[in-house]
């Protein structure tokens, strides 16, 4: 494992291993900076736990977070490649296209991104989805949306990639503080599983610890909202779209495997584990769009906390102080705001600045705009 006292002056620090983390390193290791991911415990990262929707329409986006996501999808395509080619390995990108169910015509009619998407009536909805409940009576299809195997293949991928590219890694090691040091540069405190602690001043520091980002800046309105999901093992070609239901979603694997997610639990904090209302939540979830995977046998079963944010959009751009940055608070889209995310940080670490149509879009998403007076 790499050591902090070995590392550069030059080495960006990344603070985080989750997907974000691993998309910036890889990034920034692709523009031949040095650079070093510094994680406590990758596996509770959201990318690891996310069902991988790519579904800036499906998820009824709007405004600012919704032109972000269009980017950002955009993206998908050529992000994914770059990680293949220098990893060897798949990601598990679909284009399976997402439906939304409605139980009226009205409704759907009224989503916020229904002009992007194609209207169902009920007899084209039960082609799409074969057994969807008698209650969904429309729907909206968004073909243009996707999915990608976030958990079994993605951050695989993705950590192999950065390896290949010369990325370092800390990993046990938990960033106790953030501050300015001399003469402008980033100072962090960590320490590590046997308790040593160590100091390393560098030129730049990109922040992105999820859900944890507010406990080394208590500034950022970053608060954890912990959600429980399950798959389960149906046949293969059983479920060909993603279908997107309130409250509920299942996201169909090229091999059969079901995903379903999500609770939303604003009030459980940092409560590990499954819970009995949880699970239960989930089943009638399920029953309520396509009671037939009501028998489908469970696989797994899982828990994870999404950065969450007042308007739950990320914190993007410069830091409360010179050479930090921010990649956090993607709340549910950190999988489909991955590659815009990543592209726009690796230009701000290394040119300054973002370019092309993500320059007009960043400040959008300054960490201050929740504070009142700042424009």
């Amino acid at each position: 494992m790499t050591a902090l006292s070995t590392l550069s002056a030059d080495t960006v620090l990344i603070l985080g291993g989750g997907l974000m983390g691993l998309a910036i390193a890889h990034q920034l290791a692709r523009r031949d900076l040095p650079v070093c991911v510094i994680s406590r415990r990758r596996g509770e990262a959201a990318g690891f736990v996310a069902a991988g929707m790519l579904a800036p329409h499906a998820e009824g986006l709007s405004g600012d977070q919704l032109r972000f996501g269009q980017l950002s999808l955009e993206r998908v395509p050529s992000w994914v490649a770059q990680i293949e080619a220098d990893s060897g390995l798949p990601c598990g990108l679909r284009s399976t296209g997402i439906v939304v169910p409605f139980t009226t015509r009205e409704d759907r009619d009224q989503y916020p991104t229904a002009s992007f998407g194609s209207a169902l009536n009920r007899r084209q909805l039960e082609r799409e989805i074969p057994g969807i409940a008698t209650t969904w009576q429309a729907g909206l299809l968004f073909e243009q949306d996707g999915q990608i195997d976030n958990r079994r293949q993605l951050m695989r991928s993705l950590e192999s990639a950065c390896v290949e590219r010369g990325v370092q890694f800390l990993e046990g090691v938990e960033v106790l503080e953030l501050f300015q040091s001399e003469a402008q540069r980033i100072g962090t405190r960590i320490r590590d599983a046997e308790g040593t602690e160590t100091e390393h001043n560098g030129a730049a520091a990109v922040l992105c610890s999820g859900a944890w980002s507010s406990q080394l800046l208590p500034q950022l309105p970053i608060f954890p909202v912990k959600g429980q999901m399950l798959s389960l093992q149906a046949p293969r070609g059983a479920l060909k779209r993603v279908i997107f239901g309130p409250g509920t979603y299942l996201v169909p694997r090229e091999d059969g495997l079901v995903v379903v997610g999500a609770t939303s639990e604003r009030e459980a904090g940092f409560a590990e584990g499954l819970t009995p209302q949880g699970q239960s939540t989930l089943k009638q979830g399920i029953a309520s769009l396509l009671p037939e995977a009501s028998g489908w046998p469970p696989m797994e079963r899982w828990w994870g906390f999404r950065p969450c944010t007042p308007d739950e959009g990320p914190l993007l751009g410069k830091g409360p102080f010179p050479g930090l940055w921010l990649a956090c608070g993607h709340h549910r889209n950190g999988v489909l705001m991955a590659a815009a995310t990543a592209e726009a940080i690796a230009d701000c670490v290394s040119l300054g600045r973002t370019r092309g149509d993500l320059e007009t879009l960043l400040p959008c998403f300054r960490w201050q705009r929740f504070d009142s007076g700042v424009s």
